[in-house]
């Protein structure tokens, strides 16, 4: 059972479920892509403020960025949104077929819109408490843009924005109940635009200069590069523009997009380095030019396993979402349209075999496709090849966070299934439920102050060779072409 104080402030989150379930419905509605959530950003600051934070719009000079507060004094507890959608996921809510609303449309394949209403939910429970109890204290809720190919967390980082913070706790759409544990790849993207001249490819060759075999010489020397980087490191990239459809002309313009991953933000900051170099001989090569611009960098996660700890006592007390035979019968049919539905969740099952067998047990004794079940606490060595900008918060203050069972076990990342069920009330049970956990752990801190201590001690340990920024100086949030 948790305490009264908590029991409160739970109950106030619950007091305003319709509330969160409908606004994350309308962030579902609005689909918006990264950096252009003007809708999203706008519609959030609209219900905090009527909720009593106190909202500043823009942050860090990114339009669609905000915070809202509330408290006074320290401990500074952080919880972090986001709300961008993914392109070409247009989909029917609730539906168990592939159905666009809109042709070629959006949609929240990431469950962002279920991420950045719990995270309210978390906020707007600590506030409860806040108002309640009268003690010191602030929460602060970040909408933070652009996860999806925008990086603004890490931004946010550039400006020194999270140093500020106590603690940050924030919470992912997932297919299973767990405390999220870990590494994960670090990520910059860079776009490389080359000018050649156009000409005549047979009757003038010669007064050409090609735009696109500098690119492709580009991605050739890149393919070399590969045998010389470490085993953890990704190179990736899309041809955006080729050029034109005539290939009787020598294309006087050509646009590659690059993805840098590695393990450690350093690692592939030095590794961008050596892409850039390859693109200044690919220019010289072919005697073009090209235009450098850099669109995000992100830097791997910090494991705290102090604040992991404490959020997996409090979602062991809170249990997992409760769920109706209706919604496990759905739950049920849409794991039919896809495969691995099979497959045992959770990062640990990856590195520890007597952690698998609990996690296989678990399974076995759930009823159906919705794991209704919190899976282990896991602590031990683990990396996930993914990135987010959750990493740059986690270089600058003590950070963790929870996955809630949104979709069914192995529901595919980025498909229409997740977008599906966003839209549903197992989505919707998942946000709620993820505020409460949040803020539960948020009132321990709060309380805590060995607690906070202990994390920071971890924190300070594990960053000790400091924080390498993966975004220039110059740089501002940028939508690839």
């Amino acid at each position: 059972m948790i305490d009264k104080e908590k029991q409160k402030a739970v109950a106030a989150i619950d007091e305003k479920a319709e509330l969160i379930t409908r606004t994350a419905d309308a962030i579902w509605e609005f689909a918006e892509l990264s950096l252009q959530e003007e809708r999203s950003a706008a519609l959030y600051c609209e219900v905090l403020e009527n909720e009593g934070f106190a909202v500043e719009k823009g942050i860090c000079k990114i339009p669609t960025a905000f915070s809202a507060s509330f408290g006074a004094g320290r401990p500074i507890i952080g919880i972090l949104a986001e709300y961008d959608a993914l392109s070409g996921l247009s989909q029917k809510g609730g539906s168990l077929d592939r159905a666009e609303l809109i042709p070629g449309g959006c949609g929240h394949g990431c469950g962002h819109n279920l991420l950045g209403a719990g995270a309210m939910a978390a906020a707007i429970g600590v506030k409860a408490y806040l108002e309640e109890t009268k003690r010191p204290g602030t929460v602060v809720l970040y909408g933070c843009p652009g996860e999806e190919g925008g990086a603004a967390k890490a931004f946010m980082a550039r400006e020194e924005l999270w140093r500020g913070l106590d603690v940050a706790l924030t919470w992912h759409p997932e297919d299973r109940n767990e405390v999220a544990t870990g590494s994960s790849n670090s990520c910059i993207q860079v776009q490389y635009r080359f000018t050649g001249v156009a000409s005549h490819a047979a009757g003038s060759p010669e007064q050409g200069r090609s735009a696109l075999d500098a690119v492709e010489l580009m991605n050739i020397g890149v393919q070399f590069l590969r045998e010389h980087m470490s085993d953890k490191a990704r190179l990736h990239y899309a041809i955006t523009d080729a050029g034109g459809r005539s290939p009787n002309v020598v294309q006087p313009r050509a646009t590659v997009l690059y993805m840098v991953r590695s393990n450690h933000v350093s690692e592939a900051v030095a590794l961008q380095a050596r892409v850039d170099r390859i693109a200044e001989g690919a220019a010289l090569m072919t005697d073009t030019t090209f235009e450098r611009t850099f669109i995000d960098g992100l830097a791997d996660t910090v494991t705290n396993h102090t604040l992991e700890k404490l959020l997996y006592e409090n979602f062991s007390v809170l249990g997992v979402p409760s769920l109706t035979e209706e919604e496990r019968v759905f739950a049920d049919a849409l794991s039919k349209t896809y495969d691995g539905s099979d497959y045992l969740p959770g990062i640990g099952c990856d590195y520890d075999a007597e952690y698998a067998t609990k996690v296989k047990t678990l399974r076995n004794q759930n009823s159906g496709a919705m794991n209704e079940f919190l899976l282990p606490l896991y602590q031990g060595e683990a990396f996930k090849p993914g990135s987010t900008d959750v990493g740059d918060v986690s270089w600058q203050c003590p950070t963790a966070q929870i996955h809630v069972a949104a979709w069914p076990n192995g529901c595919p990342g980025h498909s229409w299934q997740n977008v599906s069920c966003d839209r549903t009330a197992i989505g919707h049970k998942a946000a709620v439920h993820a505020g409460k956990v949040l803020c539960a752990a948020a009132i321990d801190l709060l309380n805590g102050p060995e607690i906070l201590e202990k994390a920071k001690a971890e924190f300070l340990r594990r960053t000790e060779e400091g924080y390498t920024c993966p975004v220039p100086a110059e740089a501002v949030p940028t939508v690839p072409d």
